[in-house]
């Protein structure tokens, strides 16, 4: 059989730490390589997470590079990039800061070598992730209870595939279960029946029979995982939410990133202050365009510095979002970014009295865009 490699990359934040901890205890068999994409302008908390997953891990995680940092003018990734796109800061229509410095160096390193990348999206989100064009690439998402991506389900549960799944699962099932999966299975893919439905009729059955139906399917083809004699996280059906990942960052000894824990702030309210909370929803530079402006308040107050770095970026008509930083630091604009988070804060809080945790905060921020770079 081909040698295949497997890769998890370290973001800095929760959820591939998560990842890397979870593989390294529950998926012993499969050798991963770990590896961080550096982009110069983490929070130091990024890197004293990577310093402690190091030691817990036992092995260290490998830096893949975007360029040659004692060749640059500018010292570090970021900024080398910036000067090549003549300052015209990163966003959300123009990610060229994903793109040059955590993709690109990905899939030099890689090159055509298969290899199976393990990505930390949870089971309690709703996002397919990274997916590489490149055919040698497979994604596989160990949190979630479909661990396949959407271009491999997309190809296994097409209409054509029909009579070889049911083939697939009439040796690996009883004559109870079977009936039941022919039922969904036989099924043609349609407006009235799509392809998230017929996927989630086949997982309701049972995960782990049709993981292992999937991975005699991608025997047939050429994906990396096909060219496994076999694999462990096909017997997986745990599904891990945001409140098992801290738990496992905080039972493995790395712990929770500062970052993420909230920390109090005072807002006057009608003549009445008021506590509320703020962290960082997550990881990446600390200047992430998709920060929500409450984060450019946290970064404002708990690192003043990094938010004057910031700052010092915005010019020639570039910002990190529509509200230059220079008009967001102003103290009657501090507070009534405050005071709008608070009563935004409080009016979830009365629509759903369940959802009071910070985690439950992180969670919402997340949906505003990426909820890290890649990984």
């Amino acid at each position: 059989m081909t040698t295949v490699k497997h890769v998890l990359g370290i973001s800095g934040g929760k959820d591939s730490a998560a990842l890397a901890i979870y593989m390294s205890q529950k998926h012993r068999d499969v050798e991963v390589d770990y590896y961080t994409c550096d982009t110069g302008k983490e929070l130091t908390e990024t890197y004293e997470l990577i310093e402690r997953l190091n030691s817990v891990l036992g092995k260290n995680i490998i830096e893949y590079k975007s360029i040659d940092t004692f060749e640059s003018p500018q010292g570090n990734s970021f900024d080398h990039f910036l000067a090549i796109y003549g300052g015209y800061l990163p966003s959300s229509t123009a990610r060229w800061c994903t793109k040059k410095m955590k993709l690109d160096p990905f899939e030099r390193v890689i090159g055509d070598y298969p290899t199976i990348s393990y990505v930390g999206i949870r089971g309690d989100e709703d996002r397919e992730g990274y997916i590489s064009k490149k055919e040698n690439i497979q994604s596989i998402f160990p949190f979630r209870r479909n661990i396949w991506s959407e271009d491999v389900m997309l190809k296994a549960l097409s209409n054509s595939n029909i009579t070889q799944l049911l083939g697939y699962y009439e040796a690996l099932v009883d004559q109870t279960k079977f009936e039941s999966v022919s039922y969904f299975l036989k099924q043609p893919l349609s407006l009235g029946f799509n392809l998230k439905q017929k996927l989630n009729c086949l997982l309701d059955i049972d995960v782990k029979a049709f993981n292992r139906v999937i991975f005699e399917f991608l025997k047939t083809t050429d994906y990396p995982v096909g060219k496994l004699e076999s694999f462990s996280l096909i017997e997986n059906n745990e599904v891990i939410g945001i409140a098992e990942v801290f738990k496992i960052l905080e039972e493995s000894g790395v712990g929770i990133p500062a970052y993420y824990k909230p920390i109090e702030y005072k807002v006057n309210i009608e003549g009445e202050v008021k506590t509320g909370t703020y962290s960082r929803s997550r990881s990446g530079c600390f200047f992430c365009f998709f920060q929500q402006k409450i984060e450019w308040i946290w970064l404002l107050e708990t690192h003043p510095d990094l938010f004057e770095k910031a700052v010092e970026y915005e010019k020639d008509g570039y910002t990190w979002s529509e509200e230059p930083l220079s008009e967001i630091r102003l103290a009657e604009r501090v507070e009534q970014i405050k005071r709008d988070h608070y009563l935004r804060t409080q009016k979830a809080l009365l629509t759903n009295r369940n959802s009071s945790s910070w985690q439950e905060d992180i969670i919402a921020a997340e949906g505003d865009g990426c909820a890290s770079c890649f990984i």
